[in-house]
């Protein structure tokens, strides 16, 4: 019989952190145990993640460039180290799991001042800031790619090659068959650009997709995500070359959609990489030039290596560029599923088990006895909170 052991997750507040840090802890609730998350209050307020999750939110102070806000920051982080402590004082975490951004260091700080096995996964190829910051002090480094860049010096033997967790319902498409695509049927192209979308996609797709020769332009069929301010010229720029499309700034069915694309157009966040190859689905995908340490360039070149993306930069990503790489995947004969199943030979559809597997590793003694709390306040999805903190604080 399994022993329940008790786990905190600390994230930042964006879908690429809290995902992977959500994937996780549906695998450890499955196997038994408690699972609490440290957040701030944007991730706490992403839907359909941690529902029903008790969720405490602590202050996180960002280190910027600007020494005179260094200050502030610093009295943030040590504030919200102080009440990671009085989290772990009652609920007693057998280890803590940084998933990267400013809300998992205070989390991270107070894990290291207790004494409690801890383990960061890092889910770009390049080490963020705040896992640099605790690469020295923890048990384990989880990546999500065979090449991580910014790795402190001497910490390789931590490092575990997991793969970063994607839902369920992209998991389920690697399961089935690449869509037929016959010379003349649909084809099907989705474009996104993250969860905010991304413009530079809305002003350069549209007129890339209307430069190809007509044989190929009337079998499109597109969908496409587009921030609010953009979507109506998007609209009438497929409008006015009678392309059919479907536009929205919210893309809730994202899995069906990516189940039955041919082609995905799009930047190369950590997330999107993983469902890519999770699901085996070939993309164009064009860096965010402005990411930190420029991890998305990084993130892409394993897919491109083996064939399933080509990578345009920004500066390059021009309509008769974008125009030509279509043309080049979806007019030789074989090429999409080619590029199809190199996509899927770089997935990692085990990860979030292989995490869990690592997790589970550190930290002694089982927990068995009830979770102590301090409050009665309830937390979000009815579960009961633990200090006074965990609704209120920051």
């Amino acid at each position: 019989m399994s022993i329940t052991k008790h786990f905190v997750l600390a994230a930042g507040g964006t879908g690429g952190h809290m995902v992977p840090a959500h994937a996780l802890a549906r695998e450890l609730e499955q196997r038994g145990h408690r699972v609490a998350l440290v957040t701030d209050e944007r991730g706490a307020r992403i839907p359909g993640i941690f529902d029903d999750a008790e969720i405490h939110v602590l202050p996180a102070g960002r280190l910027t460039r600007n020494p005179l806000s260094w200050p502030g920051a610093l009295s943030a982080i040590w504030k919200g180290r102080a009440m990671a402590r009085q989290l772990y004082s009652t609920f007693r975490p057998t280890s803590v799991v940084g998933f990267g951004g400013y809300p998992a260091f205070p989390a991270l700080l107070g894990a290291f001042a207790d004494d409690i096995p801890t383990v960061i996964h890092e889910q770009n190829a390049v080490l963020g800031r705040v896992n640099r910051l605790a690469a020295r002090k923890v048990n384990a480094i989880a990546t999500s790619y065979p090449d991580i860049k910014r790795l402190p010096d001497g910490q390789k033997a931590k490092v575990h090659l997991v793969g970063n967790p994607v839902r369920e319902e992209v998991l389920a498409i690697r399961e089935e068959p690449f869509p037929p695509l016959f010379e003349d049927g649909i084809f099907r192209v989705l474009v996104t650009g993250g969860s905010q979308g991304a413009t530079v996609l809305s002003d350069v797709v549209p007129k890339a997709l209307a430069m190809l020769p007509p044989p190929l332009r009337r079998r499109l069929q597109v969908t496409q995500q587009c921030r609010a301010e953009d979507i109506e010229q998007v609209r009438a720029d497929y409008a006015e070359n009678e392309i059919p499309a479907e536009l929205a700034t919210y893309l809730p069915d994202l899995p069906d959609r990516l189940g039955w694309a041919h082609l995905v157009i799009g930047r190369a966040g950590a997330s999107t990489i993983a469902e890519l190859t999770a699901a085996g689905r070939p993309a164009i995908l064009v860096p965010l030039p402005i990411a930190t340490d420029d991890h998305q360039s990084y993130n892409v070149r394993e897919m491109v290596a083996a064939g399933g993306a080509r990578s345009i930069a920004q500066t390059r990503f021009t309509p008769k560029e974008v125009a030509k790489q279509i043309q080049k995947m979806a007019l030789k004969p074989g090429s999409l599923e080619n590029a199809a199943r190199a996509a899927r030979s770089c997935g990692r559809p085990k990860a979030v088990q292989e995490l869990a597997d690592l997790v589970e590793s550190f930290g002694g003694a089982p927990l068995v006895e009830p979770m102590k709390v301090k409050s009665s306040a309830p937390a979000r999805g009815g579960a009961v909170a633990g200090p006074a903190f965990a609704r209120d604080a920051g």
